[in-house]
């Protein structure tokens, strides 16, 4: 088999088997402070040691990572899903997990199946526009006895147009747990090595775009069996002498700070209720007479007097921190996740006791029911991208958007089954749509259904088979921190699309700039009907940049 070297496009998913019958790509354009990638793959004609160099004006700012195979051992777990989107139904390897070239020497092997290296440039905001090379120089050697073999160079020509990638506007946010750090690290909760990682977490969560984090105040109440408990990671530590509450936050400090370091503009605190219909306390530990323990959890009742009266001292306590912060008009609470009808009564007696204390802060929670934002329960509905168009002709300011475990048909989701073309259409959903945040359930879940034990996310990475296999998490542990996926940065370029779009809507308005969606698309741009194909989001993205450097 003669050597095969191809430059390809980000969206596509080389797979152990693929005879990289794709088209070569040569050309990228980019904005200043943009960010671009794209895929270069192997197939070797033996068994061969590839050295990566890059030769460019932007080389400083270019990074390459091995493209990993990963067990899908749980593609989707509906049934009647089609295959449109997917790549496969069948479980078995897929490419996902993004490993640091620099972290074996710019090195890697390659052999008769593909070897594919992800290429990324990060354009800085004052380059100079202009046409820029990006060679990646790869030299071959014959493995086992490391003579020389060949090298190859391929060459990606990026065009800067004069014209800055404007802000993230959109609030992005994937669940933080800092216990599945614990636990996937081996480390002490709150050791000074937890930390460390904890940092090195929420950077790489910024590195994929998220400028929100979930702040562990008290273990959140989420993905927990009834009865059951997870570690302990509250940031607050609580005493209780009478009837009085004393509050340390000093971690909680600790933990804000590592946020601003990393970029993160905005705060969403744990859930003050237990999830899916606000019926108990969460978790929280309370030292009381030299004991600490469980003072609140699944045996208190949500509306019980002794909880109230604890919020009506804890949640004080927590705005004059974010006060001192100032953070209080970023800050957004949780009460509890996807109420129904039925939880109707519980939820507005959680709003009520809670609502008067967060003063500029907000409430927002996943919500499907348009009654409950109607009633004023909820200020920014988080809604499931099924129900999306129950909420949307209503013209909510603060409207949010979510996938998770489902739906599986039709919608764009981030699952490593899932046609990377249909995860990065989001970006554009998202603009026409003036979604203002977004959220998932999953950064780095690493344990099984409802946390009834952890698990190892290069083994299973569907939860152990509850969840189609990427859902719940995005970053994967690495020995001091984490890695990303392939899935992470789709997404990252689908945010930077909607960003593509602001930057035209500054030059021409937001009405044409829709109209050039809908036309590129073929007609109207929904959440349920776009087009298929890696061709809409890239050429569109591409054809925005050319129009912006014309008016610029």
């Amino acid at each position: 088999m003669p050597l095969i070297v191809k430059q390809i496009s980000s969206l596509e998913k080389v797979r152990f088997d693929d005879p990289l019958e794709y088209a070569e790509i040569t050309e990228k354009r980019a904005l200043q402070g943009d960010r671009l990638c794209y895929q270069i793959s192997f197939i070797a004609e033996r068994f061969q040691l590839a050295r990566f160099t890059v030769r460019s004006e932007l080389a400083d700012y270019v990074t390459l990572y091995q493209v990993r195979d990963v067990p899908m051992d749980r593609p989707i777990t509906m049934k009647d899903v089609p295959l449109d989107g997917y790549i496969t139904h069948t479980p078995g390897l897929m490419p996902d997990m993004l490993f640091p070239l620099a972290e074996q020497k710019n090195e890697t092997l390659v052999q008769h199946q593909p070897t594919t290296v992800w290429v990324r440039v990060d354009v800085p905001k004052d380059f100079k526009p202009g046409k820029y090379e990006v060679n990646i120089d790869v030299q071959l050697y014959e493995y086992e006895f490391m003579f020389h073999y060949k090298d190859v160079t391929k060459t990606m020509t990026v065009e800067v147009a004069p014209a800055e990638l404007p802000k993230q506007t959109l609030i992005y946010t994937r669940w933080f747990y800092a216990d599945c750090i614990a636990q996937a690290h081996n480390v002490e909760i709150y050791s000074e090595a937890h930390w460390a990682l904890i940092e090195n977490y929420i950077a790489a969560a910024a590195d994929q775009g998220l400028n929100m984090i979930l702040v562990p105040t008290h273990t959140p109440p989420l993905n927990t069996a009834i009865g059951g408990s997870r570690p302990c990671v509250q940031l607050v530590d609580i005493e209780k002498k009478g009837d009085t509450y004393i509050f340390n936050c000093d971690k909680l400090r600790r933990f804000i700070a590592i946020c601003k370091r990393n970029g993160i503009e905005y705060y969403e605190m744990a859930h003050l209720f237990s999830q899916w219909g606000a019926e108990f306390a969460p978790n929280i530990r309370v030292t009381e007479n030299g004991k600490t323990d469980y003072m609140f959890g699944w045996h208190v009742k949500a509306n019980s007097d002794e909880y109230r009266e604890f919020l009506n001292q804890y949640l004080p306590t927590l705005m004059q921190v974010i006060r001192e912060e100032g953070i209080e008009e970023n800050t957004y609470f949780h009460l509890s996740d996807e109420p129904s009808d039925k939880n109707l009564e519980r939820y507005q007696t959680a709003h009520d006791l809670v609502k008067p204390h967060v003063g500029k802060s907000k409430l927002m929670d996943a919500l499907s029911k348009y009654d409950f934002y109607e009633r004023g329960l909820v200020e920014c509905p988080v809604t499931n991208i099924e129900q999306i168009g129950k909420f949307l002709p209503h013209n909510i300011e603060d409207q949010w958007m979510y996938y998770c475990v489902e739906p599986q048909a039709v919608y764009t989701n981030s699952f490593i089954a899932m046609k990377s073309c249909r995860t990065r259409i989001l970006g554009y959903l998202l603009y026409k749509y003036n979604i203002k945040g977004f959220l998932h359930w999953g950064l780095n879940y690493y344990n099984s259904i409802n946390s009834m034990y952890a698990i190892n996310p290069y083994i299973t990475t569907s939860a152990d088979r509850r969840y189609p296999s990427g859902d719940a998490f995005t970053l994967y542990p690495s020995k001091d921190g984490a890695y990303h996926s392939l899935r992470g940065l789709v997404t990252y370029d689908a945010l930077s699309d909607m960003r593509v779009c602001q930057a035209l809507e500054q030059r021409i308005g937001r009405d044409k700039v829709i109209e050039m969606i809908d036309a590129a698309a073929g007609g109207e741009l929904t959440f349920e009907s776009y087009p298929d194909g890696n061709e809409f989001p890239e050429q569109l993205r591409d054809t925005m940049i050319e129009r912006i450097a014309s008016l610029s």
